[in-house]
């Protein structure tokens, strides 16, 4: 596999990717929370690109994969802006955002801020307002105490052996960056795409997305016995025909 390019942002952080030149409408690929850009969906979907000839650019949020920063430091607001700064700098014309968990609500703040640029998006067991929902919501009182406390809290992880350290500053900073309080006007086609037997993101949250969004051209797609990663042959052929549905081929 190639070296990645580096992008330097305003922000003074530096963020690595991959960036196919092809035909429009492009595809943008964001990731998960703690994932990377050399992911199964993200790099099937360059390998996609590349066959028909479209444009792609994938990349890793600050703190994530090859890019400057440590995670901990990071939070939505901070990937929300490395996302901004990628897509406006290295793509051109409209563009299809394909968010993964997290990269799903990335996606959705980044529709918000440059709807002029969208060509259609397609969410992957979304996760808009996780810090919120999934994670404060479900804190004990000890886990809320030891967040105040010491800001940080640690959580098991099924990906890992390593648990997940929620930091204070991504549950405030979270809160900033809410989707799911107010109607989402987008003005492209959206589909979702959402696994039954995913133990991360609840098909109450596509419904939830679902609910919420205002859209022309709107679909759920719920797939039984899918898991929140959706990289099965089958799974990964779905969001294929996603992406050539919001482009209209």
């Amino acid at each position: 596999m190639s070296d990645p390019e580096f992008l330097e942002t305003e922000t003074g952080r530096r963020i690595a990717y991959h960036r196919l030149d092809g035909d429009g409408p492009g595809v943008v690929f964001l990731g998960g929370f703690r994932s990377d850009m050399g992911g199964t969906k993200a790099v099937h979907l360059e390998a996609w690109a590349r066959a028909q000839g479209r444009a792609f650019l994938r990349f890793d949020y600050s703190g994530h994969g090859e890019s400057s920063g440590d995670f901990l430091d990071g939070a939505i607001g901070d990937w929300f802006v490395d996302a901004l700064a990628a897509i406006t700098a290295l793509t051109t014309g409209p563009q299809v955002l394909v968010g993964s968990s997290m990269g799903g609500w990335i996606s959705l703040l980044v529709a918000r801020t440059i709807p002029d640029r969208l060509a259609g998006l397609v969410g992957i067991a979304a996760a808009p307002d996780f810090t919120e929902d999934s994670m404060w919501a479900g804190f004990d009182a000890d886990q809320r105490a030891a967040l105040a406390a010491d800001g940080q809290v640690a959580l098991p992880s099924d990906y890992s052996d390593e648990p997940y350290i929620i930091t204070r500053r991504l549950i405030e900073d979270g809160r900033d960056n809410l989707v799911l309080r107010a109607p989402l006007a987008l003005p492209c086609p959206v589909r979702l795409l959402q696994g039954t037997a995913d133990t991360d993101v609840d098909m109450s949250v596509a419904l939830n997305l679902l609910d919420h969004m205002q859209s022309p051209d709107l679909r759920l797609t719920l797939v039984k016995g899918a898991d929140h990663r959706f990289s099965t042959p089958e799974c990964l052929a779905m969001i294929e025909t996603a992406i050539a549905d919001v482009t209209g081929g």
